[in-house]
């Protein structure tokens, strides 16, 4: 089989108006005007305005390309379009090929009657979505977010391009995947599905190959497999059916495992269909040898939610991923890359593909194969009520398979979910209970959806909904069952202690906002919009009131910030020991609850959010505080009102053995008790280490000057401290820690070392330079010297120590209210 990739040399117009501009797939009308210069960035400022005027029209994208007669001699020619967004009409020479209407589909057309030796013209002409969706939604309204178009879950695209409480009503269209023309004769390969059984030290691969058509007896297939080493093996099967099976026994394989347990080699196995000599055609996947299940079965608290990774139950750490930009086509290999690198390093073994976006690329499960990210694959279906009629019907069904059977090959690939969020929609949040809104969802989620899976990917567990127990509309919110998602704290405006009434069989939502960094407000604001209650802050703030619930919890918890950046860093301290508060909590209960994927990961433009790496990749504090949470050994310290509790949870495969040195002083470190304790950690186990009660030392006034530090040895080598207050950070008496830095280096790193006069916390490190540090947002007793490094690699060449010393500013919990 031939292919030609048509990414090259198309160009672009409003269908009412004459200007071409040339583009360059993937494209999108909005990033073609705005390289072109005819519009404004639509993320500065109130831009995002004037993004419904644009959507509101309809395009045209055409492509004219030479072909011979040797091409036209093929017996069969298609056009693929990997990704059309979303409503075209495609016409080859002036003739129609097709109508389109999903994004989420990749549509093939034959094209072999339309094509003519020389010049052809391929033309989509592209509608607008925001006029289908505003007169489909007139005829037939459907419940869903507040905070997107209405009518915006009519239409198989991309429900947060319309707006959501986290992203902007910027409803681009363009075509946002690879085109293709492919010729072939006699026959090619349809489909290639690869099973795994494991045994002891032993791998049975089945590898069923589908051609297109019923064949010759003059055709062969090859199949080879390479092992992570080069070793290969192949197998071949002549005069091949149309459908045809091979079995391979690999011994002593290399297995694949989820990040901080093990590496993620790859196997490759590649198909070749071939006549005689000549190879037809061929298809390649990069497989990992693993098992995944997932274990909901009864047990003393409920029912489980678990995710067992070779054999052994593992608590899933994460976030959830939302799509990495507004505008498709600024996304790219290498920045999702950094943002999988950027997961594995605050100790993510999961990430969670949220259903109100796309599917991601085909270089994201690539890259979570290489870093060892196990996916949680929402079904693109959110927090909104689907009319299921016959044609909707017919265009998901074919969107799962086409979906499943692009991704089911990937080592990462753990759950397929139904939705994000409709189940319990239809439940609390006080939707009309409609039999037939009801009706469609059981079809939709728990017939049809469930069924393609297990036709196409039955090694792969499906789960109907997330939130839920199980499906069937049965109480999706029950703490004890399944999955849940928790918001009490932030939309709920509860403290944060009312994480510790939960024990979560897995969360996979739960979240708290903050600003992102100056260097990200100054990229979309003035300086007369830098209040976050300006005309400007609040458009780029999604979520209704979001600003005002920040400075509720603040007032709840820090002392009014002196200045607006101050402000900015104050709500990043606040995200940051929300999360982490809830996240030691659970993972103090491991083995009851086992998964955390907190909300969000990244996000698609500059604003404030949940997000812990903001839009240009800066991490924020909780960023760097997940990075300590989610350690798999974690210190962590349960307070009380006058006591505290050590545990360790130790989330490897073998046990540890630790030392942990205790501490109780006041500001200057000056020590009031101590202690030091042993304790062996088995493996997959949090353990209560030593409870103290220091109700004799601590009056209500000494808990305004006292703190509690311990500091966890592993293998006689310190390894992380903790330390806690036993009031709150604004009643605590912090002094001046009069911070001191003095930077070195060596051949690989810049080191920055720190140090304190008094006891402080959240010491940040700001640099001009966009960098990731060794750590950040840290506490710091007196006297104790601090050394946080940067990787010379992640640093332009041009950067020497003295640029780092010139640009270098620090600051803590102190200066939150005081000059530096």
């Amino acid at each position: 089989m031939k292919k030609l990739n048509f990414n090259q040399n198309w160009k672009m117009k409003a269908l009412s108006k004459n200007d071409w501009y040339p583009v360059t797939l993937p494209a999108s009308v909005m990033n073609t005007l705005l390289e072109a210069n005819v519009i404004d960035d639509p993320f500065y400022r109130d831009n995002e305005e004037n993004a419904k005027e644009i959507a509101n029209q309809d395009y045209v994208f055409q492509k004219q390309f030479e072909l011979d007669n040797q091409t036209l001699a093929y017996e069969n020619i298609s056009l693929i379009f990997h990704g059309i967004d979303t409503i075209a009409e495609i016409f080859l020479n002036g003739r129609k090929l097709a109508n389109t209407n999903n994004m989420h589909r990749i549509y093939e057309v034959s094209a072999k009657d339309y094509l003519q030796g020389g010049t052809n013209t391929i033309e989509l002409v592209l509608s607008s979505p925001i006029q289908y969706i505003e007169e489909i939604h007139q005829r037939d309204p459907l419940s869903g977010v507040d905070h997107a178009m209405e009518g915006y879950q009519h239409l198989r695209k991309a429900h947060s391009m319309f707006g959501w409480d986290w992203g902007p009503k910027i409803p681009d269209l363009g075509i946002w995947r690879d085109v293709e023309l492919v010729m072939w004769n006699e026959n090619r390969i349809n489909d290639v599905y690869i099973a795994q059984k494991h045994e002891q030290n032993l791998v049975h691969l089945n590898v069923q190959v589908k051609l297109e058509q019923e064949v010759d007896t003059n055709l062969a297939i090859l199949a080879k497999i390479t092992d992570p080493n080069g070793k290969q093996e192949e197998q071949v099967i002549n005069q091949a059916k149309q459908t045809e099976q091979f079995s391979f026994t690999i011994e002593n394989p290399k297995i694949w495992w989820p990040a901080g347990y093990g590496e993620q080699p790859l196997y490759n196995v590649e198909i070749i269909l071939q006549k005689a000599e000549e190879h037809i055609d061929r298809k390649n996947h990069n497989i990992g040898l693993r098992t995944i299940e997932v274990k909901h079965e009864d047990d003393e608290w409920g029912k489980s939610f678990e995710f067992v990774i070779n054999g052994y139950p593992i608590f899933m750490k994460g976030a959830n991923y939302i799509p990495e930009d507004n505008l498709l086509p600024r996304t790219s290999r290498s920045r999702t890359e950094q943002l999988i690198k950027d997961s594995v390093a605050a100790n993510f073994n999961m990430i969670r593909v949220w259903g109100g976006g796309h599917y991601p690329e085909d270089y994201f499960y690539e890259l979570c194969d290489q870093y060892g990210l196990i996916v949680w694959q929402d079904f693109m279906y959110a927090c909104s009520v689907y009319r299921l009629t016959e044609q909707f019907e017919q265009n998901v069904r074919q969107e799962a398979i086409d979906q499943i059977k692009r991704i089911r090959h990937h080592a990462s690939l753990g759950i397929w979910c139904g939705n994000n969020e409709v189940e319990e929609a239809m439940e609390p949040w006080g939707w009309p209970k409609k039999a037939d809104w009801r009706r469609d969802y059981i079809k939709l989620f728990e017939i049809i959806l469930p069924d393609i899976v297990k036709e196409h990917d039955p090694q792969t567990f499906y789960w109907s909904s997330s939130p839920s127990s199980g499906g069937g509309f049965d109480k999706p919110r029950n703490p004890d069952i399944g999955d849940v998602h928790y918001w009490e704290v932030w939309h709920g405006q509860k403290p944060f202690t009312d994480y510790r009434n939960y024990y979560f069989r897995f969360c996979s939502e739960f979240g708290f906002q903050s600003f992102p960094a100056m260097k990200t407000i100054k990229s979309f604001t003035e300086p007369e919009d830098r209040n976050i209650f300006s005309r400007i802050m609040e458009k780029h703030q999604k979520n209704d009131d979001a600003n005002g619930k920040i400075l509720y919890y603040l007032s709840e918890n820090f002392l009014y910030p002196k200045d607006f950046d101050a402000l900015l860093f104050t709500s990043q301290l606040l995200q940051a020991e929300a999360i982490k508060y809830v996240v030691e909590h659970w993972r103090r209960n491991l083995g009851r609850c086992m998964g955390s994927l907190y909300w969000q990961l990244n996000d698609c433009w500059p604003v404030a959010s949940w997000s812990s790496i903001d839009y240009f990749g800066r991490w924020k504090a909780l960023h760097y505080f997940t990075k300590k949470f989610y350690d798999p050994i974690l210190l962590s310290l349960e307070e009380g009102e006058s006591d505290v509790n050590i545990y360790v949870t130790n989330d490897h495969l073998s046990g540890i053995k630790c030392r942990i040195e205790w501490k109780l002083m006041d500001t200057r470190s000056h020590i009031l008790e101590q202690g030091e304790l042993h304790a062996d950690i088995p493996a997959s186990t949090a353990k209560s280490c030593k409870s103290l009660d220091f109700t004799n030392l601590l009056t209500e006034d000494r808990k305004r000057d006292c703190y509690f530090e311990a500091i966890l040895y592993v293998d006689d080598e310190k390894y992380s401290n903790a330390t806690v207050i036993f009031t709150k950070t604004k009643h605590f008496d912090f002094l001046n820690p009069n911070l001191v830095t003095q930077l070195k280096e060596n051949d690989e790193q810049f080191m920055i070392e720190v140090t304190a006069t008094s006891y402080t916390k959240y010491i940040e490190i700001q640099l001009a330079e966009d960098v990731i540090l060794s750590d950040n947002y840290f506490d710091l007793s007196a006297n104790e010297l601090k050394v946080v490094t940067i990787e010379k690699s992640l640093l332009p060449d041009t950067v020497t120590l003295k640029n780092l010393e010139d640009n270098l500013k620090v600051r803590s919990v102190y200066h939150i209210t005081h000059e530096e």
